[in-house]
């Protein structure tokens, strides 16, 4: 200690620093992991959480192994570093600098985590964090942020540094590239390969359809606001710490992060006011994280004003990508692209316009540093977006990335975890009530989750209930009605309802004694969902596909899917799980019984065909191709028809009734069959349905059917 001088003391004050900066961006994976659990669905948010909290583990694992060693080792031509890897010093400083380079790699990689939740595999979660951690982030560190700070580790590599026979700059650095704490690095290489995934992932099932507009809400807007405080308390370490010291620039950085965030904010809840007339919490949380994002590569070089503009700027960029994602309908959950890659991207240009070139030092007049602030920005973005997306395009052929719908509709707490809660465990508690008539079963109750408030007072009911069995008697139907509402509230689930309301009507009859061949319909208030389907095979086999098909529908229709995007999810379902090369033709349909209007998918069946009061007949071939034959990469594949009835009558059927045999043993066709339809015609729909059934049947060979009967009519 004899030997402690001032240089010490300062060398022990930025240890000291860095350390504490360390901590506080360490601290920002919890502010991640409650702003994405908020802002994804209750039954997703476990899985979110935990991979907040295993991305962590795992990208500080592979930067330890190789990405440091990438990152900062002797260069290879500015490219990527050649050794530091399994990364160990005996030197307090260095030591140092490994943690809070990691805490940056962690972040990250936990950017990409929110814009891919609820229907990706946890697995597939961690492959990607592998692959951005592990190779992209620390490759494009290296042409950044290498530097000859660690030349100092040991004598050898000193003398090598000062001889120029190593080489520990990268090639953007060299040509004056700035980006302070990571706009670019850290961000927007987060943002662009979260772009990546959420393109080959494709949306949430349902998420942009008509009926579901503002209903893929997150469980808990103030979890994720408290996530947005937690981030914006630790952004000051992510900020202060990148200074390397504590010194006189350290106040400046604060300010201007400071600065930035809070204008980030107003401009949030400005537009927020100006579009919706109210603060729309979303934008509330989107305005300041632009805000930090945005001046985090040039809040050491700025002065507070800029600081402001550049805030207030990157809040707008990022609202304004929002919403151009949601027009091309490119799902991301929690606003990350927007925030962390259209802001870090405006953020480092921004160093080029406004920074103070002294400080920086790059010796490059303005231009020169603006042009090489827009190719560092496109040459990042480049490796990022187009090297993760290939990899991970490639990696989708053989694994898929995506949970299947049945998963995703379950939710991910359950599917991938096996995680039960409250409000699942009363769910199935209800429902066994409902299927025994048992009372004295009682619900899991707890009085500080929603699920557990339903239990308590139930559970209250449920007693008063057993003081009598008159009263037992008397409130049967009431509680009937409340496990249906319980059921509603926590899952969306519709209770089913008589189609006798409805006009749809429809037939099967099977050749065999499994069918191929189904029709299904599910009601909601205003419209009804239809499917007529024809598996192309025979027996066990095509039973077990119908009913994969079947469940699709049915899951899809519950929450309002549009038909093109149904039949989009349940071809890419079908051809990944299809049982000995079959495929399904169908017509995928919606009818609203209030506008007469009437829309549907002809994924390769036979044409639909609409008839008017005069007998006449409009004829619409398929446009589609069938179900589980190819993957497909977007729902646009499927055409969508449109039509409003005016009170006519909208058949489809399948090659049952177009197959079929007239009087003198020759298939009838389509033709035949507009002529089957006129002959039997009934203004009840189900006596003509039977009519036509009768007639087939009566032409059948030996009074058997050759194949399976399937005929839907809609319309009064």
């Amino acid at each position: 200690m004899e030997n402690i001088n001032l240089e010490s003391v300062k060398s022990f004050v930025d240890t000291l620093w860095v350390i504490n900066c360390a901590i506080l961006v360490f601290i920002m994976q919890a502010g991640f992991m409650c702003m994405e659990t908020g802002l994804s669905r209750y039954k997703n948010s476990i899985n979110v959480a935990l991979k907040n909290a295993a991305d962590f583990g795992v990208s500080v694992v592979i930067f330890w192994i190789f990405g440091f060693g990438l990152m900062f080792g002797k260069s290879y031509n500015g490219l990527f570093g050649t050794d530091l890897f399994f990364f160990k010093t005996d030197v307090a400083e260095y030591m140092t600098y490994f943690v809070f380079q990691a805490m940056f790699v962690a972040t990250a990689a936990t950017i990409i985590s929110g814009a891919v939740a609820e229907r990706m595999k946890f697995n597939g979660y961690i492959i990607i964090t592998i692959l951005a951690t592990g190779i992209i982030y620390p490759i494009v560190g290296h042409w950044t942020w290498s530097s000859s700070y660690l030349n100092n580790m040991d004598v050898e590599r000193q003398l090598l540094d000062i001889t120029g026979q190593i080489n520990t700059t990268g090639w953007l650095s060299t040509k004056g590239f700035v980006d302070f704490a990571g706009s670019t690095i850290v961000h927007s290489v987060g943002g662009w390969i979260a772009l990546s995934a959420v393109i080959i992932l494709g949306p949430r099932i349902g998420k942009y359809s008509k009926a579901n507009k503002g209903k893929f809400t997150g469980s808990s807007f103030p979890l994720a606001v408290l996530g947005t405080l937690i981030l914006w308390f630790g952004w000051f370490g992510f900020n202060g710490g990148s200074n390397g010291a504590m010194d006189e620039a350290v106040p400046l950085i604060l300010i201007n992060t400071f600065l930035s965030a809070s204008f980030g904010l107003l401009t949030g809840l400005g537009i927020s006011f100006l579009l919706f007339k109210k603060p729309d919490p979303y934008y509330v949380i989107l305005g300041p994280l632009a805000g930090l994002v945005a001046i985090t590569a040039g809040c050491n070089s700025m002065t507070s004003i800029v600081s402001i503009f550049v805030g207030i700027i990157g809040a707008v960029v990022a609202i304004i990508v929002n919403e151009l994602l949601n027009k091309y309908e490119i799902d991301d959950v929690v606003g990350a692209i927007p925030v962390h890659l259209a802001a870090g991207v405006w953020g480092t240009l921004a160093v080029g316009f406004f920074s103070d070139l002294e400080i920086l030092g790059t010796d490059l007049s303005r231009l020169e540093q603006i042009k090489i602030q827009f190719i560092g920005v496109v040459a990042i973005g480049l490796f990022a977006f187009v090297g993760s997306f290939t990899i991970l395009k490639i990696l989708n052929i053989f694994y898929p990335l995506r949970v299947s719908p049945i998963q995703e509709e379950l939710g991910l707490n359950i599917a991938e975890h096996n995680a039960t809660s409250v409000e699942h465990d009363l769910i199935s508690i209800l429902d066994k009530q409902s299927e025994t008539g048992d009372l004295t079963i009682r619900g899991p109750q707890d009085p500080f989750t929603a699920g557990g408030v339903i239990g308590l007072y139930y559970n209250k009911l449920m007693s008063k209930l057993e003081t009598s069995e008159i009263e037992k008697k008397k409130w049967r139907d009431r509680i009937t009605g409340e496990v249906k509402l319980a059921v509603k509230v926590q899952e969306n689930f519709l209770p089913k309802r008589n189609l006798d309301n409805y006009p749809v009507h429809g037939i099967n009859l099977a050749a065999r004694e499994v069918s191929g061949d189904f029709f299904s319909f599910y009601p909601h208030n205003e419209s009804v969902y239809f499917i007529i389907a024809d598996v192309a095979g025979k027996g066990i086999h095509a039973g077990m596909v119908m009913a994969k098909a079947s469940t699709l529908f049915e899951i899809m229709s519950r929450d309002k899917v549009d038909v093109d995007e149904m039949a989009f999810h349940m071809n890419n379902d079908l051809h990944l799980t299809k049982t000995g090369g079959m495929f399904v033709t169908s017509i995928i349909g919606n009818y609203n019984i209030m506008t007469d209007e009437i829309s549907w998918v002809n994924a390769g069946h036979q044409p639909a065909i609409i008839r008017d009061n005069k007998g006449n007949f409009q004829e619409f071939e398929s446009k589609s191709p069938p179900l589980g034959v190819i993957k497909q990469g977007t729902k646009s594949n499927y055409f969508v028809n449109k039509s409003k009835l005016n009170g006519h009558r909208f058949y489809a059927f399948t090659d049952g009734l177009s197959e079929s045999l007239d009087k003198n043993n020759k298939e009838i066709g389509i033709e035949g069959s507009k002529e089957v339809i006129n002959r039997n015609f009934n203004k009840n729909p189900d006596d003509e349905l039977n009519l036509i059934a009768k007639e087939i049947a009566a032409n059948a060979n030996n009074k058997n059917l050759s194949d399976d009967l399937t005929l839907i009519v809609i319309g009064k």
